[in-house]
């Protein structure tokens, strides 16, 4: 049997309620008259009495709640009627009483807030989701200090681009801001590449080399994919990172250098540790301050953002259907934002019409649309019940949400439970609805 609820003002229930409290105090007065065996003469006189301390004490507490009250509700409805408060929501899941009415508006205007600082503060990085931001928060706060930064993510989730959201942000902004990859140089050339060499210090050394750390100096150096450096290259990299200090391959002269170090890896470095293949004393010398990127799947409120950047930049005008976007949505994205980056590009060349469709989506994408895409690849033996039932909840609702374009309406019959038990499971997993409305502008 569906619940019903009597929505009550907060004008009436704290006025009555303090209202109770004073007429519970009169009665007790009275008893305690009573129990001592005073009486009054007059019956009437205590009774007025009593009345009187009832009525005052509701007028003083309405007068002082509608003080208080008046400007927060003025507040609300203001917001209520701003173009950018998504009002979807409270038509389709109406506050059962005032407080948490206040509580929701509240809740929308700092998420919109946010949302803005974010936009406004990292216009390169595309997401305006609630896990994203708080990558951006970690990035607001480490960027101004020298720390060493750890930038932990998978392949293709945009770790360079945090790297660069740091610096951008740091007090060496406007320095050298030097930037190398481990991977892309060969292990014999990689300590050249970074310290520099003397002329003659090896085979095809005919002139002296400046290498990254000092070209670095008085600025930032942004190591990626470190979890591939040589153990060697490792060792001589630790004195750097602690003394400041290098010599240049085949030099004898100490070059001192003030550089701030960013690192990024896909890589465990934990598990690497403990096989051998990484410096137990450098992973924690560079795990000062940690940043997970998290990835795409975890964050598919920012794809229909990700979609409509990767078109934008494209050569011709090109848009996508809502069921493309609604399978897009759905797929796991091992790659991430570089894989859905190269499908969007693929589908925007494939189309003919300008449209993209389902069918021009490559076909281990176009196929997946199932709960079990939105679990990541941590391994199941590895999560407790409790969380793997909440991943499974949070896939199921995030599906239905993008079948439904959002609207929760609909969205809670898919699911087969009431409008306000999705909204509590929606607050209580911290996902974004208004990125899902997205699906139907696209």
């Amino acid at each position: 049997m569906k619940k019903k609820y009597i929505p009550i003002s907060l004008y009436f229930l704290i006025p009555f309620t303090l209202s109770g409290l004073s007429l519970l105090w009169v009665i007790l007065t009275d008893r305690m008259i009573h129990s001592y065996g005073k009486f009054m003469t007059d019956s009437w006189s205590f009774a007025l009495w009593g009345m009187a301390v009832v009525l005052s004490s509701y007028l003083i507490s309405l007068l002082i709640i509608w003080v208080v009250l008046r400007p927060v509700t003025k507040f609300v409805k203001t917001a209520e009627n701003l173009p950018v408060y998504p009002r979807k929501m409270d038509e389709e899941v109406k506050a059962k009483d005032d407080i948490e009415r206040f509580e929701r508006v509240f809740d929308q205007i700092t998420t919109i807030l946010t949302k803005v600082e974010a936009k406004e503060l990292f216009p390169g990085i595309i997401g305006q989701s609630r896990i994203i931001r708080g990558v951006f928060t970690q990035i607001i706060k480490v960027a101004p200090t020298d720390s060493t930064v750890l930038i932990l993510g998978e392949s293709g989730t945009g770790k360079e681009l945090v790297a660069t959201g740091v610096y951008e942000h740091s007090l060496r902004e406007g320095k050298p801001f030097i930037k190398i990859n481990c991977v892309a140089i060969p292990e014999n050339l990689l300590e050249s590449e970074l310290f520099g060499h003397e002329k003659g210090a090896f085979t095809g050394a005919i002139s002296q080399k400046i290498g990254k750390f000092e070209m670095a100096h008085g600025g930032t150096i942004f190591l990626d994919e470190i979890g591939d450096m040589p153990l060697t290259t490792q060792a001589k990299l630790l004195r750097v990172l602690q003394e400041k200090e290098f010599e240049r391959v085949g030099g004898t002269k100490t070059i001192k250098v003030d550089v701030r170090f960013i690192i990024a890896t896909n890589k465990n470095l934990l598990e690497m540790v403990k096989q051998g293949q990484f410096r137990e004393d450098l992973y924690y010398r560079i795990n000062v301050f940690s940043i997970n990127l998290p990835p795409l799947r975890e964050r598919r409120e920012d794809i229909p953002y990700l979609v409509d950047h990767f078109l934008s930049k494209n050569s011709k005008e090109v848009k996508i259907s809502p069921l493309a976007l609604q399978i897009i949505a759905g797929y796991s994205w091992p790659g991430n934002i570089r894989e859905l980056q190269n499908v969007i590009e693929r589908a925007a060349v494939l189309t003919e019409t300008g449209l993209i469709e389902p069918a021009h989506l490559p076909l281990h994408v176009a196929g997946v649309i199932t709960a079990e895409s939105l679990h990541h690849d941590q391994p199941i033996e590895s999560l407790t019940v409790d969380d793997r039932l909440d991943e499974i909840e949070k896939g199921l609702i995030i599906e239905a949400l993008t079948r439904t374009g959002g609207v929760q309406v609909k969205a809670a019959e898919i699911l087969g439970i009431n409008q306000r038990s999705l909204w509590h499971r929606i607050k209580k997993h911290g996902i974004d609805t208004e990125s899902f409305k997205n699906l139907q502008k696209m």
